[in-house]
């Protein structure tokens, strides 16, 4: 997924060391779910994001809604439910 999505609902934060940020990058492309992904090693404005929705940790995979809201390392249950709401 790009940074250019425009149909994307929320953007994932993620680095390429971070197991968890791969599985669900998969589980979510299984879903057919579109989403946007930041490596935030390879844009460093991107962990300021990171840090302010984790009280200052950097912490991934990171989500942030297009609403504002974010969950830390969901799971895809958590994902679909912030999406319906």
């Amino acid at each position: 997924m790009s940074a250019q999505s425009t149909s994307a609902k929320f953007t994932m934060y993620s680095t390429p060391w971070c197991g968890y940020c791969h599985r669900l990058k998969s589980q979510l492309e299984r879903e057919g779910i579109e989403f946007d992904m930041v490596d935030i090693e390879q844009q460093p404005d991107a962990v300021a994001i990171v840090e302010r929705v984790n009280h200052g940790n950097q912490t991934v995979p990171t989500l942030v809604f297009s609403d504002g809201s974010a969950l830390t390392n969901p799971s895809v249950a958590q994902i679909k439910a912030q999406l319906a709401s």
